[in-house]
């Protein structure tokens, strides 16, 4: 008999430690009893305000990557120029840095770990059929010298196998965002008309790779930027929908990054028509983004910056 109740107890206990279900208290399904998230919180549509608004210089009116470092926001345009830009916190241009002998084809994001900066040339809106896509390296601490020191990380994504040109703005194939996190990194696709991001992941080291597909996110609209928590677990995506409605992208409470087992929340802007493009954090709390300049039909944006607080939905 007493070893009946010692196997009920750790019967007992194995399935309470192994409960799976919405560990989120701020979600609507929320399960007081879960121990172990399963990722299906869902949320209630939310939608917040810009906490501040600044026009930025017509000399980054592409703005397409955003990063912090160094008391900077550092940006770049899409295409073209090499310069990178460093902005103070109200969008006021501080420092400039031309990187020699490299080209921009679509400079998309740029990313950093606690050596390098990450610039992703892998824009590829136009055709969807890119053979040169690839990530520059730069080495921190050449920034201050006169030759910074770049070296290359090519890939492929490994479930491309049509390099037929396709009608601009419909590829599977695109991508405007990505993070490095311990030794990989982690594209975040911009599919134009699925609306959809593939995940992928490939080494961040210098080579050639296959990028290898990861998961899928059903965000419904199209990824344009990305940014990890620092010293915090959470990646926060940024984008806009078909009808140019921006949202940041929450992913946060997953597991060895893990993204899809952790929560999952879409929250919009109180932007209208504005084509964010890229987002950055210094604490994990407050979020910078940046839209480009965009002239089309009735809508008429200049570049800006803009602050959004989103502790409110990340307390630890």
């Amino acid at each position: 008999m007493k070893k009946f109740f010692i196997l009920f107890f750790l019967f007992v206990s194995i399935s309470y430690a192994q409960t799976k279900g919405c560990s989120d208290r701020l979600a609507e399904n929320f399960d007081p009893k879960a121990t172990e998230n399963n990722g299906g919180c869902v949320y209630a549509s939310t939608k917040i305000r810009v906490k501040f608004t600044k026009q930025l210089s017509d000399s980054i009116a592409e703005t397409s990557g955003l990063i912090a470092s160094e008391n900077l926001l550092w940006t770049h345009n899409d295409d073209q120029s090499t310069t990178l830009y460093g902005m103070d916190t109200k969008g006021k241009i501080r420092k400039k840095i031309n990187l020699e002998g490299v080209k921009n084809n679509e400079w998309e994001d740029i990313s950093q770990d606690s050596l390098y900066f990450y610039i992703g040339d892998f824009g590829n809106n136009t055709a969807g059929n890119r053979k040169d896509l690839h990530i520059l390296r730069i080495e921190k601490k050449s920034l201050l010298t006169t030759a910074p020191a770049i070296d290359t990380i090519a890939f492929s994504y490994e479930n491309q196998t049509d390099f037929e040109p396709k009608t601009a703005n419909t590829t599977d194939f695109d991508c405007e965002a990505f993070v490095v996190l311990e030794d990989n990194i982690y594209l975040f696709t911009k599919q134009w008309t699925a609306e959809k991001t593939n995940i992928y992941r490939l080494p961040k080291s210098p080579g050639k790779h296959v990028a290898k597909l990861k998961e899928q996110l059903n965000v419904e609209g199209l990824i344009t930027g990305a940014t990890s928590r620092p010293q915090k677990n959470g990646i926060v995506l940024c984008g806009y929908s078909s009808l140019m409605q921006p949202f940041v992208y929450l992913l946060y409470g997953y597991k060895n990054n893990n993204f899809l087992n952790g929560n999952k929340r879409k929250i919009k802007l109180s932007l209208l028509f504005h084509q964010t493009e890229a987002i950055t954090t210094e604490d994990g709390f407050l979020f910078y983004l940046t839209n480009e300049a965009t002239k089309k039909l009735f809508i008429d944006n200049l570049q800006e910056l803009h602050t959004i607080d989103l502790s409110p939905y990340l307390k630890e």
